[in-house]
């Protein structure tokens, strides 16, 4: 039997085809809200997951698509980025993509937000990201994700 997908699976579905992305999202049968969970799910590498990260670069929220297999510096990143980068609140997060911790879509917001790509995404041919909410995912390439995000390639480790 089809499951309907989540509204907010289906407005990343939306965004993702506006965006000339062919739009598949994939459910699974349990949320997987870290990055190895995610990576067992579908049998990757979890340097091929990209987790969908809100930062704020001085008082900006900014959204961070990083490699699963790294953790943002946030020094380092900060610098290159041209401010001081600190995790954002979990309600902040929310307010800004409209989708929970865990389930964070690149794309999809009600909120542009600057985004910025881990340049270790670009190793794998292909890859994996949250479609909005912790149980549904889509698939991408360093390539396309860079295009459908408007996002900038860095070194964030």
């Amino acid at each position: 039997m089809a499951r309907t997908l989540h509204p907010n699976a289906a407005n990343v579905a939306r965004t993702l085809i506006s965006r000339g992305h062919h739009g598949v999202v994939v459910t699974q049968d349990a949320p997987t809200h870290t990055a190895a969970d995610a990576a067992t799910t579908l049998g990757v590498d979890v340097g091929a997951i990209i987790k969908s990260l809100v930062f704020l670069l001085d008082d900006e929220p900014v959204l961070l698509l990083v490699s699963g297999a790294h953790q943002v510096d946030t020094e380092r990143t900060g610098k290159r980025l041209e401010g001081t980068l600190t995790p954002a609140p979990a309600t902040l997060v929310r307010e800004v993509t409209g989708q929970p911790v865990g389930g964070v879509a690149p794309v999809g917001h009600p909120t542009n937000l600057s985004t910025y790509v881990d340049n270790a995404l670009e190793a794998y041919p292909e890859l994996w990201a949250a479609a909005g909410c912790p149980d549904a995912v889509f698939r991408t390439t360093f390539r396309e994700l860079l295009r459908i995000t408007a996002g900038l390639a860095v070194d964030m480790n």
